[in-house]
């Protein structure tokens, strides 16, 4: 069985999903003028005026963009990035750069995609993301990928959001601290059924208050370490640009990286760590309170440039300044050897951040996972997924999840591919949409 999900997944994960997922990006960029990018300081300015929604919705602009950030900033901005550049070498980091710049107008789609074409579910709670704008924007023959995505969304959290997640907490504070693993799965289903089974406004209200702390104290930590060897920055900013183009082979420890693994693995592990494309964020963008797409979809895209560009940036630019590549050492144990080499106790908060990070991640996630069971068997479905939710918590610090998480990044693939398609079919209405919001500002 893991050797037929693995040949699954190295497809599901190929160059085709690869260039999919870039070339989507690349497509709307430009059919976008790069108003991502021209247009970033409009998107902050109004983020810090979406604390206070102005039209439909459940939550405010800004807490769907920290419920979103809550479930995207997790484990991939300390582990992910780790094993991408263990992987590809350090020029893997330039490459999700590169998958966040293109990345950032592939939020930009769906968020105007989810807010224009959600809809309210029996409760009057608003219900957006991929389901809907495939069902609600493409013609009936497409309408099959609505459904695709609702299974696979609800059925990819269980793994890769929470029992893989509760794993690596319970694993880490076991080695660290000496925690039983079972210990840590109830105290998790504990918090998180706490958050959970409140609903998205509890969801948003934790997250709105947590992720700004949690992201926060990681790039405080992450400055000092770069103040501390300030003289250094200029050439790891150096060492990670040419490998990007040269391959890390002349690099001692790096024989088998190249620019393809540079490429494969920064694209991916970017994609992992800022979801874009993937079509979760959008959920959570649906139920933000605004009647304009434009302006959450100008939010929603700095969720990509914060997660990568700058939490994930930190995470490269200490590990290649403390030189910690040649140990071998892969994952979250790769940055908290960077940071413990950096100053005492180093080791100690990555260690406490990993928790704090897979915590949001679960209640972020569990969000998405209700949507999709709503789509498929409305409301009524909401309890049962929530309860199912938190009790598999602790059975994720128990067992071992190689299957799991193999079947779940496997899933998560199959969630990408029915947005992709939407995205590239729904490009024109987005052009056209930003186009008509942007003549009326003048």
């Amino acid at each position: 069985m893991s050797e037929l999900i693995g040949t699954i997944n190295s497809i599901a994960w190929g160059p085709y999903m690869l260039v999919l997922l870039l070339g989507t990006g690349i497509y709307l960029s430009l059919g976008l003028g790069f108003l991502t990018l021209r247009r970033l300081p409009a998107g902050f300015a109004m983020l810090l005026r979406g604390r206070r929604g102005a039209g439909s919705g459940d939550i405010s602009p800004f807490s769907a963009l920290m419920t979103s950030l809550s479930a995207t900033i997790g484990t991939g901005n300390i582990a992910g990035v780790a094993t991408a550049i263990a992987l590809g070498g350090p020029g893997a980091l330039f490459w999700m750069w590169i998958t966040a710049l293109f990345g950032m107008a592939t939020k930009y789609a769906e968020a105007v995609c989810a807010v224009h074409f959600r809809e309210q579910d029996s409760d009057g709670n608003f219900s957006g993301g991929p389901m809907y704008y495939i069902r609600n924007g493409l013609k009936s023959h497409w309408h099959f990928l609505a459904f695709a995505f609702a299974i696979f969304g609800a059925l990819a959290g269980f793994g890769i959001a929470n029992t893989v997640q509760s794993n690596s907490i319970s694993q880490v504070l076991d080695s660290g601290f000496g925690v039983e693993p079972i210990i840590t799965g109830v105290v998790l289903m504990v918090l998180v059924g706490a958050v959970v089974l409140g609903g998205i406004r509890r969801i948003s209200t934790v997250a709105s208050y947590l992720v700004p702390l949690m992201a926060g104290s990681y790039l405080l930590m992450g400055l000092i370490v770069i103040a501390m060897n300030l003289g250094q920055v200029p050439a790891a900013v150096q060492t990670i640009v040419s490998a990007a183009f040269t391959g890390s082979a002349a690099m001692g420890g790096f024989a088998g990286a190249t620019i393809w693994a540079a490429i494969r693995f920064g694209v991916a592990r970017g994609v992992f760590s800022n979801e874009a494309g993937l079509g979760s964020a959008p959920i959570a963008h649906a139920a933000a309170q605004t009647n304009e797409p434009v302006e959450q979809g100008l939010i929603a895209m700095l969720g990509t440039f914060i997660d990568t560009l700058v939490v994930c940036t930190m995470t490269g630019l200490v590990i290649v300044i403390m030189d910690v590549l040649p140990s071998g050492v892969s994952g979250a144990s790769l940055t908290s050897m960077a940071f413990a080499g950096a100053f005492p106790g180093g080791d100690i908060i990555v260690t406490l951040g990993l928790c704090l990070f897979g915590f949001t991640t679960m209640i972020g996630w569990s969000f998405y996972g209700e949507r999709c069971v709503v789509f498929l068997v409305g409301t009524r479905g909401i309890l049962p997924f929530r309860v199912a939710w938190v009790l598999a918590i602790p059975v994720g610090t128990v067992v071992q999840l190689d299957l799991v998480w193999l079947i779940a990044d496997t899933l998560n693939a199959f969630m990408a591919i029915p947005n992709l398609i939407a995205l590239l079919l729904l490009g024109p209405l987005v052009f056209r949409l930003s186009r008509e919001y942007f003549r009326r500002q003048q």
